[in-house]
């Protein structure tokens, strides 16, 4: 998954019209006479639909990139490669599941097809996969074994599969290869389980008479919405987008809702509790979407999350040389405050070897980053403390609430401060918020603050919450702290609050 794939979605989605939203206020017309004050109330009262409110709670996911390229010592494949070559002497996707979930990963994605087109599992629509390697003389399914390992595990199955396709000679015919897609897109949702996510990329290269096809989006989301409505569409989709690096970094600021750009409203109003809608259009890469001076403008609003992808080693498939370049727990760790802690979903990518198995290298350090999150987060220092919120209702649910059991402000007040008077002094140098995205996502600036016995003094600050929000910084030690909600949209709404030391 190389950048200037994910940057092409981008450029692609500009040409993708009809989309398959969800039957949820996860969408809104911006009406000509809005004032300010209209869209800003609209916007903090659009909510995730089911499916994506599933996924952004998972937190964190994992891709498992593995294929024809594994045992080729390639990133990408030309479609060219011998079938005999795909030989793992002792692939167990068990092992590959058990793995990801010891590590507190929460649903896996298996790279069915990547863009050599080797499938792995036995299509009836190509002779490039695994029914005709040596693996299990033929007779075996990667797909399978991995939705299997998964179902029998309790974690979420997804599918990634290349839009592009380098091995078939009817890529570049984008009749003929969409229906070929189609096909294959059917046997991975009809055969299989249930599927959570499908993943698309925008990688859209020449095929052999020159061309590159024009991809059918809307029939493919359609086809997923019918086999498996409960899947949700990620990247090259109307579910989740790109956070827009592959360095496990998001955004200071990361906004669920967005704008929808440049678009006609013709039509949109009438379908928008409908399955169609419009897809987000334009660069949502930069560095703000979702702020106050980006809606003021915006014809349309949506819900429309973001998920940071990074591998554990440099490359995206497995490569013996790499086996010293693991990402380090401490590393991971700071990728972790940096995606899940800034209201993202983390998809990590884990390459199984040529043997079939996650390397012992990438386990070692996945379970010493697990070690290091269970530690920071076993104690709440404020579990037990007295909580102060003059405007507020149900301060008790800060601790150990849910999105039916949650903390909010009285009347319309989009300001509060919540005081915490521990029992005794504590060290802390993580705070942690979640915000109730099932009624939206509110809150603008927040600050942190302690009382040093005369004053009191700022410790952190930040803007938005979403799904969580983690914030580190220089270790204080205080009986006497306090949130202050500076600015929300609409009636902050917090489902959980927790100050934390880190080992």
């Amino acid at each position: 998954m190389l950048l200037f794939v994910r940057v092409f979605f981008f450029l692609a989605v500009v040409n993708t019209t009809a989309i398959y939203a969800q039957k949820t206020q996860n969408y809104v017309v911006i009406n000509a006479s809005d004032n300010g004050q209209d869209i800003i109330a609209k916007a903090a009262n659009i909510t995730p639909s089911p499916r994506q409110l599933r996924w952004q709670q998972l937190e964190l996911t994992a891709f498992l990139h593995f294929g024809m390229n594994t045992f080729t010592n390639q990133e990408w494949g030309d479609g060219k490669e011998d079938t005999k070559l795909f030989n793992p002497t002792n692939l167990d996707a068990t092992q590959w599941v058990r793995t990801c979930k010891e590590a507190g990963i929460k649903q896996v994605i298996v790279t069915a097809k990547h863009h050599d087109g080797f499938c792995l599992w036995p299509s009836k629509y190509t002779e490039h996969s695994v029914k005709n390697s040596p693996w299990k003389n033929g007779q075996g399914d990667v797909v399978k074994e991995v939705a299997d390992a998964c179902h029998q595990q309790g974690i979420g199955f997804g599918i990634y599969l290349s839009p592009w396709d380098r091995n078939n000679p009817d890529y570049g015919d984008t009749e003929k290869y969409n229906a070929y897609f189609m096909n294959q897109l059917t046997e991975l949702l009809s055969n299989y389980g249930k599927v959570d996510e499908v993943w698309f990329d925008g990688a859209n290269g020449t095929g052999p008479n020159g061309k590159k096809p024009a991809y059918h989006f809307e029939a493919w989301y359609s086809l997923i919405r019918s086999l498996q409505p409960g899947a949700v569409i990620a990247i090259m989709g109307p579910d989740v987008r790109w956070v827009g690096t592959e360095s496990g970094y998001g955004r200071q600021s990361e906004w669920s809702v967005v704008p929808l750009d440049e678009q006609s409203n013709t039509g949109t109003e009438q379908n928008s509790q409908k399955d169609i809608s419009f897809a987000p259009k334009g660069d949502m890469t930069g560095d703000d979407l979702g702020s106050r001076d980006k809606i003021a403008k915006a014809k349309e609003l949506v819900w429309y999350p973001a998920e940071t992808d990074v591998s554990i080693r440099p490359g995206w498939f497995y490569h013996e040389a790499e086996d010293t370049k693991v990402k380090s727990p401490e590393k991971l760790m700071d990728i972790y405050y940096s995606s899940v802690g800034r209201n993202s979903v983390l998809l990590l990518n884990i390459p199984p070897d040529k043997r079939g198995l996650i390397n012992e290298q990438d386990q070692k350090n996945l379970k010493e980053w697990k070690n290091i999150i269970d530690n920071t987060f076993k104690t709440n220092l404020v579990k037990d403390t007295k909580i102060i919120s003059a405007n507020g209702i149900n301060p008790r649910a800060l601790l150990n609430g849910n999105v039916n059991n949650y903390w909010t402000t009285k009347n319309q007040d989009t300001t509060a401060t919540i005081q915490m008077n521990l029992a005794k002094p504590q060290t802390f140098d993580v705070l942690l918020l979640q915000e109730n995205i099932a009624i939206g996502q509110r809150i603008e600036k927040f600050n942190l603050e302690y009382f040093d016995g005369k004053n009191w003094e700022l410790i952190t600050e930040g803007t938005t919450v979403g799904a969580k929000r983690l914030i580190r910084f220089k270790a204080i030690t205080a009986q006497r702290v306090r949130l202050k909600i500076i600015s929300s949209r609409s009636n902050p709404a917090l489902i959980a609050m927790g100050l934390y030391k880190q080992p």
